[in-house]
């Protein structure tokens, strides 16, 4: 294995090759660390459809490079019932649209496709294919960890990065048996091509007794295009429908357009993904010695408000801002970056997605005569936007208004 530009005190390893890791490398490398990724397929790729995009995460591709202009466009974003009555619109921030330079909010996209971006931007050599970790160990009269693979291999760190997934090896022997669950949601995200007479620039999350439905315009290959999922209660085991595109068009029949024109416009063989949650319960503690977990190896896992790859992303920026200049063989100064990540990041990361999952219940579990008196006071009164202006919006713009290094002005 290549050691060139692997200095003791800016060693970084990272297991996994998704967006969390990549987020990570792009960081460290910018403060001048020397990084190694370790992922154990053939190649790095993405799973999943597609996303939403706020701000910060934003803002902090730009910041790695990525140009904004392909990424997309600001969306309105406006929650309604099937029918499309709205009940709540999200909020454009024009403080934080000034000082951050990026109008709107919430940005749809392709997983694929920004991940692919930020790929790009990765020097050559920093990422091992065919290097799954399988274990570490911590030896504190070296002030280093060993990392071992799969292959037999192994390398010398600093630290180790656990992004390696739900089923993440780094988290399980960092902290034990994370006892997934099913989160009792499963997810369709699916994406087309661009449909004239659609408004531009606006996005729905919209609602009935059952299902979740919602749409947002994106980018794809820099050609316009829409993104649409479903949202359907689930279990460990639940059938799988054998004619996917017959039962989605079941469920979005009654529904308002252009819904059902998303879905007559779809490849299925091509554009949609299957998704069925599995999740853990929140962690209050991402590290131990020299190991740092972070996006899905450690974060309970919701897709309910599009948040896993935004949250990931930005997980890979804070932690290496939070170690800025450290020596990394200074067990007490990577502790204490540490600790300053994890105060950031562990009770905000896990209010989000608690709210995700809260929002995942009140939407899906709930027996028939709550849901629709829950759905009366969805429609006719403020109580949601009310929600998710103090439950989502209000910690995510505090978070981005200190976020200050990234201000334009």
């Amino acid at each position: 294995m290549p050691q060139q530009n692997w200095q003791p005190g800016k060693r970084v390893a990272i297991a996994g090759g998704g967006p969390a890791a990549v987020s990570t490398a792009l960081a460290f490398i910018q403060r001048g660390y020397h990084v190694r990724i370790f992922e154990r397929q053939a190649e790095c790729r993405p799973i999943g459809g597609a996303v939403l995009l706020n701000i910060p995460v934003l803002a902090i591709l730009r910041h790695y490079g990525m140009e904004m202009e392909n990424v997309g466009s600001f969306t309105t974003t406006s929650f309604q019932n099937k029918k499309g009555l709205e009940r709540a619109e999200l909020p454009f921030n024009e403080e934080i649209e000034r000082h951050m330079g990026i109008k709107g909010w919430q940005y749809g996209v392709l997983r694929s496709s920004v991940f692919q971006k930020m790929l790009d931007l990765l020097p050559p050599g920093v990422i091992s294919n065919d290097h799954e970790v399988i274990c570490y160990s911590e030896v504190p009269e070296q002030d280093c960890v060993e990392v071992r693979f799969r292959n037999g291999g192994s390398v010398t760190a600093d630290i180790l990065i656990g992004a390696d997934g739900i089923r993440s090896n780094v988290s399980r022997q960092a902290f034990g048996d994370p006892k997934l669950f099913h989160a009792g949601v499963r997810v369709w995200l699916a994406w087309c091509d661009h449909i004239p007479g659609i408004p531009e620039n606006y996005g729905v999350i919209s609602h009935d007794r059952q299902y979740q439905a919602s749409y947002f315009p994106m980018l794809h290959e820099g050609k316009p295009g829409f993104e649409w999922w479903i949202v359907e209660s689930s279990w460990e085991g639940k059938p799988v429908p054998i004619d996917p595109q017959a039962y989605l068009a079941n469920i979005l029949k009654d529904w308002t357009q252009p819904l059902p024109r998303l879905l007559e416009a779809t490849n299925f063989d091509t554009q949609v993904y299957r998704w069925e949650i599995i999740n853990r319960t929140s962690m209050k503690k991402w590290s131990t010695g020299r190991i740092m977990c972070i996006g899905d190896a450690i974060q309970p896992v919701s897709p309910y408000a599009a948040y896993g790859l935004g949250m990931a992303i930005e997980d890979g920026y804070f932690l290496a801002k939070s170690l800025d200049g450290v020596n990394l063989r200074d067990s007490s100064a990577v502790n204490a970056g540490f600790e300053v990540f994890e105060k950031q990041r562990v009770e905000y990361v896990n209010h989000n997605m608690e709210f995700a999952r809260f929002s995942g219940h009140v939407f899906h579990s709930l027996p028939w005569p709550v849901a629709k008196l829950r759905d009366w006071i969805f429609d006719y009164t403020p109580l949601l936007g009310n929600l998710l202006r103090k439950d989502y919006l209000k910690k995510a713009e505090e978070q981005t208004m200190n976020m200050k290094e990234l201000h334009v002005i």
